[in-house]
């Protein structure tokens, strides 16, 4: 991840997953991209279906990512293995942002994820002044991604009944929060 300085922000630590780091995704990336972008495991609990095509990968980070004011590519020893990503939705709500993440099955259950949310905390509100609020909304059904936020220290706030229409279903949704004001432990 860059800092204001363009220099780029690095997991520390002793652990396995210490040269975790959080970078701009770009085309170079497609084919790591596809890896998750692809797989039906990975994306059962996103918005976007699974992509069929490098075409339409190529396309995505083209026009999506690319111009995306918050979007990274989750790095493990500087290759793409995920996404995370943080979006204002209005002026009127830009006190806040939604805090998006996808990571490759293969990684999963290593604490990657919540590294790389702790991560983005560590500097997201320093890079957006503006944001006093950034949150998660979570699958009832998904608990791994409910445990990856609270173990980076987000709030449970509750859960959303019907709250969105996801893959043909109304989903119910967990809303957690982490506030610009709450302490952080890295």
């Amino acid at each position: 991840m860059e800092n204001h300085s363009g220099r780029e922000v690095q997991g520390g630590g002793d652990d396995d997953f210490s040269e975790i780091t959080l970078r701009r995704l770009d085309l170079s990336d497609v084919d790591d991209f596809m890896v998750w972008a692809a797989d039906e495991l990975v994306t059962r609990f996103c918005r976007w279906d699974p992509y069929t095509s490098r075409e339409q990968a190529i396309d995505y980070i083209k026009n999506t990512v690319i111009p995306h004011p918050y979007f990274r590519a989750i790095c493990l020893k500087n290759r793409a293995i995920g996404a995370i990503s943080v979006t204002s939705n209005s002026e009127e709500a830009r006190c806040r942002g939604e805090l998006g993440y996808v990571l490759a099955s293969r990684y999963w259950r290593k604490g990657i994820a919540t590294r790389a949310v702790k991560l983005l905390a560590a500097s997201i509100f320093s890079e957006w002044p503006h944001l006093e609020r950034l949150e998660a909304l979570v699958d009832v059904e998904n608990p791994a991604s409910q445990r990856v936020l609270e173990k980076a220290g987000f709030a449970r706030e509750g859960v959303l009944r019907r709250y969105i229409i996801l893959k043909g279903r109304t989903r119910d949704m967990v809303m957690f929060s982490l506030l610009s004001t709450d302490s952080r432990d890295q």
